[in-house]
């Protein structure tokens, strides 16, 4: 699915996208901003801002919106602005990518179509040069049923920041049915996914996405500073690879190539990213972003690109007379074609890094969809007494028993915790572990995905340290603590696995990563409900990791 020059323009909705319309259909119309304004991607001469209209008439065809750009403090002054055309082709959605700015400096934008004016956001461009310090706040997860985005709140407040980095599922797929994923919560909370069906056309993508940018404290988040974003697997399907989805059906979903082209384009057009350059298909929107002379930023794709079909234990796992066959399973995991990344990705993250590296950048950070470290299922029968684990079992719904009665029979073999993530293709990970090595650099990698907060030291098989690792989170999606109360799952995996140092299964927040020449400080923000307002928001644990002449130091706890 190679972007040709022509859809090119028509995602970024250029201001030539609309020079066919009659006059007439150009003329201004009654519009709202509904779903407020958004910045990303930003580099040191500019950004993408993007917004959305929404005519009065819902016949209108095309759509005048003027936009302008002016530096923080000097609003007469607008040093970028211009006119664009959107419409139904793009449903009303409006992208500009403004070139001509200063680096490392903080300005304001707006939009304004007919007599009305969009709210105002913020974005600072990259820097240039020397900086001292960079800040950024990491999330991922967003579940528009499952809770309040009261971290989104949080972060549209912090005094200082630098870009909001998204690991993905920005959306969820899912529908309102009772049982529906989240609506335990969507129900009480009057947070129904609209459609109220599973989302498989373009129409129904479109839907979602204007839906969720509906939420007063996702906008606020979007007004208060640039989202580095790249999806996971819900904003197409659960668990999806690049040929399917665990959660697609073809004989009444239809053609999985054409779920995902719908997802895709309605991604593009809701989200302020840039779109794939230098003929790399829509599947491919890994890149980076140089924050002056501290630190690199590398987005990688681990979902459409070249993931295999993961593996499940259900239909995986080979069962014998004697048990599971765990030798034959582990031959289908160890699978040396087994990846996430594909050659051109990971060639292009070693390049990146030395790249980085050779131009003296202290920092090196991986903005990277699943958990990476090692992680085996844990045996919570170590951490508490035989009576205490019957009397946590009786406590838990009937079929949550049945599933942690048989996850702890697999666990016992000495499995991962998570086959979709970076264990269910180790492989794949020595082979990048490798990349890190030849380039000489020991990353910081975030992730997403889990629900649950994580401070992991990564090795590689050989026992050498490659990275460190923090991974968010959610802002609202349920983890699998959540569905095991009274079960201290987070520290059964902390006992269990020597690369994680830090396991929180169940409170939800953000990541805020600061970046200095000699240290990282990741301070795990958590607020203390989703179900309510007001809210409360406390800083779980705070760590940091010195750069040292010969790489990262130790993980320190402060």
């Amino acid at each position: 699915m190679t972007l040709h020059r022509r859809g090119l323009l028509g995602l970024i909705g250029a201001g030539a996208a609309g020079a066919g319309l009659p006059a007439a259909a150009r003329s201004a119309r009654a519009v709202a901003f509904q779903h407020g304004v958004a910045s990303g991607d930003p580099r040191a001469d500019g950004a993408v801002i993007w917004t959305r209209v929404t005519p009065s008439d819902p016949s209108a065809r095309g759509i005048r919106v003027d936009w302008s750009v002016w530096r923080d403090g000097d609003a007469s002054a607008a040093v970028a602005g211009g006119t664009v055309e959107t419409g139904p082709e793009r449903d009303f959605t409006v992208k500009i990518p403004v070139t001509g700015l200063q680096p490392g400096v903080e300005y304001r934008y707006a939009f304004t179509s007919g007599e009305t004016r969009s709210p105002q956001g913020r974005v600072r461009t990259l820097p240039v040069g020397a900086n001292p310090e960079t800040v950024l706040a990491v999330v991922s997860c967003q579940l528009y049923p499952g809770g309040l985005f009261n971290a989104y709140d949080a972060i549209s407040k912090l005094e200082r920041l630098d870009a909001v980095v998204h690991l993905g599922d920005y959306i969820y797929e899912y529908g309102a049915e009772p049982g529906d994923y989240g609506m335990d919560h969507g129900a009480a909370l009057n947070r129904a996914p609209v459609p109220a069906h599973e989302i498989v056309s373009l129409a129904d993508y479109r839907q979602r996405h204007a839906q969720y940018k509906t939420d007063p404290d996702l906008q606020a988040a979007h007004a208060r500073a640039a989202f580095i974003c790249v999806w996971d697997d819900h904003e197409v399907a659960n668990d999806t690879w690049t040929m399917g989805a665990e959660n697609h059906t073809p004989a009444t979903e239809g053609d999985f190539g054409a779920r995902k082209a719908a997802a895709l384009k309605a991604y593009f057009e809701w989200m302020p990213i840039r779109e794939p350059e230098g003929g790399l298909t829509e599947e491919a929107i890994y890149r980076s972003f140089d924050f002056g002379d501290l630190a690199s930023l590398l987005m990688v794709e681990t979902r459409l690109t070249a993931r295999n079909e993961q593996l499940t234990y259900a239909a995986d796992m080979p069962m014998t007379a004697a048990g599971p066959d765990l030798a034959a399973f582990e031959a289908r995991r160890n699978d040396p074609a087994r990846d996430l990344l594909g050659d051109r990705q990971r060639d292009w993250i070693k390049t990146t890094l030395q790249a980085s590296r050779a131009a003296g950048r202290p920092w090196q950070v991986l903005g990277n969809q699943v958990v990476m470290a090692r992680v085996q299922g844990p045996d919570i029968s170590k951490l508490a007494s035989r009576l205490e684990i019957m009397a946590l079992m009786a406590s838990l719904k009937p079929e949550i028993r049945a599933q942690v009665q048989q996850a702890q029979q697999l666990f016992s073999l000495g499995v991962p915790f998570n086959l979709d993530s970076w264990d269910g293709y180790p492989a794949g990970r020595e082979r990048l572990y490798a990349a890190f090595a030849e380039a000489g650099v020991e990353p910081i990698v975030l992730a997403g995905d889990s629900h649950a907060f994580w401070v992991n030291d990564l090795k590689d098989a050989g026992g050498a340290r490659r990275a460190v690792e923090f991974g968010t989170s959610s802002i609202s999606s349920p983890s699998p603590g959540d569905h095991v109360p009274g079960v201290p799952l987070g520290a059964a995996l902390n006992a269990a696995n020597p690369e994680v140092v830090l396991c929180d299964q169940t409170a939800k927040g953000y990541v805020l990563l600061t970046l200095t020449p000699t240290q990282a400080r990741a301070e795990l923000r958590t607020v203390s409900t989703i179900l309510a307002k007001p809210y409360r928001e406390r800083t779980l644990k705070t760590f940091t990791v010195a750069k040292t002449t010969t790489g990262l130091g130790p993980l320190v706890e402060v």
